[in-house]
């Protein structure tokens, strides 16, 4: 079983730990709101034509 939190010596890694989860809740915010965005697209009776370029507020982060 993978253990998240070792590095590839299994020697614990809180630091690198840290950061891999935090890009992972960004990531799942970001999949959450396009399937949502999708969804009230599609509920409209419209169709997405081309790739939604999002970027947040707070991080100045670029999703496409």
């Amino acid at each position: 079983m993978s253990k998240p939190w070792q590095n590839k010596s299994g020697c614990n890694d809180p630091t690198a730990y840290a950061v891999e989860k935090k890009l992972s809740e960004e990531e799942q915010r970001i999949s959450d709101l396009m399937r949502t965005v999708r969804y009230i697209v599609r509920l409209a009776g419209f169709e997405l034509l081309n790739r939604l370029e999002l970027r947040d507020v707070k991080t100045g982060r670029v999703s496409k």
